[in-house]
């Protein structure tokens, strides 16, 4: 299957130019040259201009993966859902919201795998995959379908406009596509009758039963819970103009503000909906647009907003950085401790390095859940 990624879109930052060059007949001694109309030369610079702009038809196709099937002890699920209507919340099954798009969707099809591989019960989870309005839904839906025919999922259009002119420039191109604030959003986007979400990046799989993550207690009042970092310099993650200001730098007064990663979270959606906390997120990216107060694109907010107040997790559930930094992507190792989650977060991704024979040695637990068929064995 044909993904199309839009060589102009910064949110790429993987692409290879496959773009074959025009090749013309040389001229021979009897050709006549014709000075071509004006009005030709315009509609070839037109269409060399919207050549140049267009996608570029990148060749991925990837394997049917296989059934997996509920334990016997596992609850039913009584849920009227096919892939454009959810009709009830059922508290036995298990909600799960990815984003999707050609860039990442090889990482998203492993990730998915690995999910529904090491689950007691498979058939009681539900994927919600936002996708960006300007890509193509139908081909990134058809995708998942085709190699997951089985599966439960829904697919929901992100309008990049709810939040394109909130996005400041960040440290890395691929932190400022909006469909990574989508996450900001899962309240308005997801329906009002799924209460608790899991969220996943695309750049993770799972080793361990995505139930037990689920299953996380949210205490009273807690909005998320994530696996917190408190040996982490939160400092780094904020200006000096942020911390020398006497207003803002107390913001995190009478908090114990620690790092989390934000690529994996539970998410009480109806708490979050009560508390309007999408826009407290986005009056933070309206004051960064007015003064630079972060330099790491959408994970600032979310600790201006959270950090201190969320519901703890075990790091095994995020065995987070092993894509290497924001600049050079280096190899690292596993923190110490037990692991139920790897996240390849950082510039370097386990499908990049291993297609060009460059891996990271933690790379190759990446491998067994790659769904990719290779290029030899495509159909024709």
């Amino acid at each position: 299957m044909s993904i199309l990624q839009p060589q102009s879109n910064p949110c790429l930052p993987h692409l290879i130019n496959t773009t074959k060059s025009l090749q013309y007949p040389a001229a021979s001694p009897t050709m006549v040259h014709l000075r071509p109309p004006l009005s030709s030369l315009l509609l070839l610079f037109a269409a060399v201009a919207i050549a140049s702009s267009t996608a570029i038809s990148i060749s991925q196709q990837f394997k049917e993966a296989p059934k997996f099937y509920n334990a016997a002890e596992c609850p039913h699920t009584y849920i009227d859902y096919d892939t454009d209507t959810l009709t009830a919340y059922d508290d036995s099954a298990v909600h799960v919201a990815m984003t999707l798009d050609a860039t990442y969707i090889r990482g998203s099809m492993a990730a998915i795998l690995s999910v529904l591989q090491h689950s007691s019960c498979p058939q009681n989870i539900i994927f919600h995959f936002v996708t960006s309005a300007s890509s193509d839904t139908s081909l990134l839906r058809a995708t998942i379908a085709t190699s997951f025919p089985y599966l439960k999922f829904k697919v929901y259009r992100f309008e990049d406009s709810f939040v394109a002119g909130l996005i400041s420039t960040s440290i890395r191109s691929a932190l400022d596509c909006p469909l990574n604030y989508a996450r900001s959003y899962l309240a308005n986007i997801l329906p009002p009758n799924v209460r608790k979400v899991v969220y996943l990046d695309s750049d993770l799989v799972l080793v361990d039963d995505i139930a037990k993550l689920a299953a996380t207690p949210l205490g009273n009042d807690s909005v998320l819970a994530a696996p917190e970092y408190c040996n982490a310099n939160f400092t780094f993650y904020f200006t000096p103009s942020f911390w020398s200001s006497p207003s803002l730098s107390l913001t995190f007064a009478n908090r114990k503000a620690c790092y989390f990663n934000t690529g994996v979270m539970v998410i009480d959606l109806h708490r979050w909906r009560a508390g309007d906390y999408t826009r407290k997120i986005e009056e933070w990216m309206e004051l960064q647009k007015r003064m630079r107060i972060y330099e790491l694109g959408s994970l600032p907010p979310f600790l201006l907003v959270f950090a201190g107040k969320i519901a703890p997790v075990d790091h095994r559930w995020n065995q987070h950085g092993l894509g290497g930094d924001n600049f050079r992507g280096l190899c690292r190792d596993l923190h110490p401790g037990p692991v139920s989650l790897l996240h390849w977060s950082g510039k370097g991704k386990p499908w990049v390095r291993l297609d060009a024979e460059r891996p990271c040695p933690l790379d190759v637990l990446w491998a067994p859940y790659d769904l990719l068929k290779p290029q030899f064995s495509f159909d024709s």
